[in-house]
């Protein structure tokens, strides 16, 4: 009976030191053939998830507003607005107000690349709304909602300097959005102009921003007017736009 316990207790002292130096030369970055338990539970684990395939230009198209969902007296656009290269197309010296102006004049706030894009005239008051879904990616969208959060603060109150209209006295306000989507931004921006010697009035342009992104989805709306701005038709496009667009993905989804 004492010789069985020797050799066993042999045994147990083999195994620690061949663990231990398998622990060794694991250190000094030598390979194994028989992989360890940590390492095999890793490879056991659930592959990451694959990301959201991006929308067809067909479902981005079919998450547009329309002229019916803003009701009033909307239609397709006729044109760019005369105020776009008129007031938007200026210079000013602070860079973040200069990257705003930028991208309100070619309506690309949330980059070139527009999945799908409409614009709309209102015929009474003369405003000018564009929608837009966007192709660029979550990341990009999320720096750009920061950004447009940082605007209030850093380009409250600025002067930009037009080729057609003069010195321009610009105001950036937080515009507050209803709460759609998984986040959102809006502002509320104006340009005022000098005073007319004909009219004895200054021209005022109000143009409102949003952005909304939903999921791994995106849309911006841009609303612009020099007389009585509809705000009405922001909201709504917002409200809209995002019910839209997250019906899109989920039809999408039961396809697949």
């Amino acid at each position: 009976m004492p010789r069985p316990r020797v050799r066993v207790l042999l045994v147990s002292v083999v195994l620690v030191g061949v663990a231990g130096c398998s622990g060794a030369y694991l250190e000094m970055g030598q390979e194994r053939d028989t992989p360890s338990a940590g390492s095999t539970a890793g490879k056991s684990s659930a592959p990451a998830p694959s990301a959201v395939p991006a929308l067809t230009p067909a479902q981005a198209q079919a998450a547009l507003v329309t002229p019916a969902d803003l009701g009033g007296n909307w239609g397709p656009t006729r044109g760019a607005a005369v105020w776009r290269d008129a007031l938007l197309k200026a210079g000013t010296a602070d860079r973040d107000c200069q990257r705003l102006l930028d991208v309100l004049y070619a309506d690309e706030v949330l980059g070139p690349d527009a999945r799908a894009l409409v614009g709309l005239d209102d015929f009474d008051t003369e405003a000018q709304l564009r929608y837009q879904v966007t192709a660029a990616p979550r990341a990009d969208v999320d720096r750009t909602l920061a950004w447009l959060r940082s605007l209030p603060q850093k380009c409250a109150r600025f002067t930009a300097t037009t080729m057609r209209a003069g010195v321009q006295n610009v105001q950036v306000l937080d515009y507050s959005l209803p709460p759609v989507g998984d986040d959102r931004q809006g502002l509320r921006v104006s340009l005022t102009g000098p005073v007319s010697e004909d009219t004895g009035e200054a021209t005022v342009l109000t143009l409102d921003l949003a952005v909304v992104r939903v999921g791994d989805d995106a849309f911006a709306v841009s609303n612009g007017s020099l007389g009585n701005l509809p705000t009405d038709a922001t909201l709504t496009a917002v409200q809209v736009g995002a019910q839209r667009l997250a019906d899109v993905r989920r039809q999408a989804r039961v396809l697949v």
